[in-house]
């Protein structure tokens, strides 16, 4: 009786572990088909068992002589698996997005190389300009006096010349012989004379004869002076103490009277004449300093003053001519040096700076980039007064601050930049639409 109780305990315990068994193999087919996965179940052919409402209640563990029975846990282990995967593939991003989301960031956080300079307060003044060329105040043509031919040179273009200095002279054999022949006369009318005059005294000779005799002898004077005249304008010299500009003749050369020789200028003072309309005039004296700049080289710079203003308008331009006298000027300005003339008109000693190659303009606005921290700030400017590359800032920055002035061609509010010196920042490959650079 025993015997057949306990045989029955154990075959009911092995159904209940066989059903055990087969509820577990059934969980784990069904959640690894749901997940896209085939579990052993399939393999075998085994259909998969219905679970109502989606869940498995797994029992308890029992353990009969060696073998342990797990189907729960594997049927748990697998539900938790899969359930993980599942939810994991729907939040996760694909790929592209990831990689575009990641160069879109690091594109934004690209810092743009640029360079600054401090804006600072100084001196800024408005000028009337105006070109001319200077040119020498006494400069003449000195012309031939006399014929003949060319028979000494003594100075070139350039030579430094003094007052009456012997330029050139003619051949003068011709008249040295004249010369001779008048003193001779000459001597012969004063001796006939002197004779004339003491029998006159003596009451010997008649008042006609001897105003006769005095006239011979005053001819006869006249006649050497001419000589010597004659003589002397076969010498060519210098009319002022200046520099020989331009020769035109040549040794050997026959001339004649009217021939242009030489030309001499004296290159001290040097003065230009300027046209300014009649408003800009007004309130101009003379002595007023001016500025003179040399076109050829504007780094070469110096003084000069109004020496003169004309007191007539000139109906037919509407001018008003200004004479400018150069005042010392550096050796390499050159008589005809073309040159800008600037007249101080306005002065602000107290003015904000901004470097020229820093503005921005489009349309009618000008604006700059100003360095804040690591990130550009744009700012709209009003202009005032400009000189050279420095331009006057009425509003929008302020002294102290640094405004950006290589660079900035690309930038917009708030881009991040990167200052570096100015030879490294390039607006190389700027977009065509981004405004000029003022």
């Amino acid at each position: 009786m025993n015997t057949a109780s306990g045989r029955r305990r154990v075959l009911v315990g092995s159904v209940i572990l066989a059903l055990l068994v087969a509820a577990g193999l059934a969980a784990g087919f069904y959640f690894r088909r749901s997940s896209g996965g085939e579990g052993p179940a399939a393999t075998a052919g085994i259909a998969p068992a219905a679970v109502p409402g989606g869940t498995v209640a797994l029992a308890s563990r029992k353990t009969t002589g060696s073998g342990t029975v797990a189907g729960s846990a594997a049927a748990s282990g697998s539900s938790a698996g899969s359930g993980s995967a599942a939810a994991s593939g729907s939040a996760t991003p694909s790929g592209e997005e990831a990689g575009e989301e990641k160069r879109s960031g690091e594109e934004k956080k690209t810092a743009v190389p640029v360079s600054v300079a401090l804006i600072a307060r100084g001196s800024v003044a408005s000028y009337i300009s105006s070109t001319a060329n200077l040119v020498p105040e006494n400069e003449v043509k000195i012309l031939a006096e006399a014929e003949g031919r060319v028979a000494e040179l003594t100075v070139e273009e350039g030579s430094r010349v003094g007052k009456g200095q012997a330029l050139a002279a003619l051949a003068h054999e011709d008249t040295e012989i004249a010369l001779r022949k008048a003193e001779f006369r000459a001597t012969n009318a004063k001796s006939a004379f002197d004779r004339a005059a003491k029998l006159l005294q003596d009451n010997l000779l008649s008042r006609e004869a001897y105003d006769k005799i005095a006239l011979e002898n005053e001819v006869a004077q006249q006649e050497l002076a001419e000589a010597h005249w004659r003589l002397e304008r076969t010498m060519i010299r210098a009319p002022f103490a200046g520099r020989i500009t331009d020769r035109n003749i040549k040794l050997g050369q026959h001339i004649r009277p009217g021939d242009v020789l030489f030309t001499v200028s004296d290159f001290d003072p040097l003065i230009a004449k300027i046209y300014l309309p009649e408003r800009d005039v007004l309130g101009l004296k003379e002595g007023r300093d001016v500025r003179i700049t040399l076109k050829a080289n504007e780094q070469t710079r110096f003084h000069g003053r109004i020496r003169q203003i004309s007191p007539v308008v000139d109906t037919g331009t509407g001018t008003v001519k200004i004479t400018v006298e150069a005042v010392a000027p550096p050796a390499e300005v050159r008589p005809g040096a073309f040159v800008t003339i600037d007249i101080v008109r306005e002065v602000h000693p107290q003015a904000v700076l901004l470097p020229r190659e820093a503005i921005l303009r489009e349309l009618q606005e000008a604006y700059v980039f100003v360095a804040r921290g690591d990130l550009a700030e744009r700012r709209s400017v009003a202009l005032g007064l400009e000189e050279g590359g420095r331009i006057e800032a009425l509003s929008g920055v302020a002294a102290g601050e640094q405004v950006i002035v290589a660079g900035q061609g690309g930038l917009k509010q708030g881009s991040p930049i990167k200052i570096v010196p100015t030879h490294e920042a390039s607006d190389l490959g700027v977009p065509a639409e981004h405004p000029v650079r003022g």
